[in-house]
């Protein structure tokens, strides 16, 4: 093996193997970035706020059906079954939320089908909740927007697990053992074409191109038997080759001149008898 060849071979073999570390760490890195939660329903309503501390005021009904007390996070919803955990999307503002109560009542048959507690109203619309009065203050008298809403764990206890439906029909009452299908979203049918692409790649690498082949031509020089020589000593072979090739190139060439030469006698001869008749 010679100098130059173990160098190529070492700088392969480096290359190689910080090929494979970089690779790893993209794989570790882009599985990091997908995160955990999975989403299992997704869509979009008006969302109402409120605040149950059982005070009775400003509308207050009574302490959270769950059990739990009021608190930041905490929504009603006129449908789903409690403990149900999500998050809210508004205006570019992310806010989660778990399910803690029942409601709205009436304004879910008009579409309003989810309670916000107070402060996280607040701080998506950009104002201020109010202890005192339990209303938010110094967001111009937003009372209602809306919002996109994505339901990431089912609460285990009664209720719909589907898109919210009017706290008239009764569903938060019954139990549901047939939850909606989760979404195909955006990144998982970019992952699924990529995926169909690989496939296809790898099942096209497999197939056998055909093997092309040339006609091969007769060499006039090989057609010439050159008389037996010794066989090279070891080490010699290519400079055997080489001499074999030259003489029999160069006997080639001796016969060709001789049966030109020998043509042109002949011919001088049969123009002298011709001459002399």
């Amino acid at each position: 093996m010679s100098a130059r060849f173990s160098m190529r071979s070492i700088a392969a073999i480096v290359a190689a193997a910080g090929t494979l570390a970089l690779g790893s760490g993209a794989a570790a890195h882009a599985d990091t970035d997908k995160g955990t939660e999975k989403v299992l329903l997704q869509g979009e309503t008006t969302a109402s706020y409120f605040w149950d501390d059982g005070s009775g005021r400003a509308g207050d009904t009574g302490l959270p059906a769950s059990g739990k007390p009021m608190q930041k996070g905490m929504a009603a919803s006129p449908s789903w079954p409690l403990l149900t955990e999500g998050y809210v999307i508004y205006k570019g503002k992310k806010a989660p939320f778990f399910v803690g109560d029942r409601g709205p009542g009436v304004p879910s048959s008009k579409g309003i089908m989810l309670d916000l507690d107070g402060k996280t109203f607040a701080d998506l619309t950009g104002g201020k909740f109010n202890p005192r009065t339990l209303m938010v203050d110094g967001n111009g008298g937003k009372g209602h927007i809306e919002v996109e809403y994505v339901i990431t764990k089912w609460g285990d206890g009664l209720g719909l697990k589907n898109h919210p439906v009017a706290f008239s029909e009764g569903a938060y009452k019954r139990m549901d053992r047939n939850p909606a299908a989760p979404p195909v979203l955006a990144g998982d049918k970019a992952d699924k074409k990529d995926e169909e692409k690989a496939v296809a790649g790898q099942s096209g690498s497999d197939k056998a191109e055909p093997v092309k082949t040339s006609p091969v031509k007769a060499d006039p020089v090989n057609l010439v038997k050159a008389p037996a020589e010794p066989q090279p000593a070891a080490g010699g072979a290519e400079a055997a080759a080489a001499t074999d090739r030259s003489n029999v190139a160069g006997a080639a060439v001796a016969g060709g001149v001789i049966l030109v030469g020998g043509g042109l006698v002949l011919g001088r001869e049969r123009i002298r008898k011709l001459v002399r008749r």
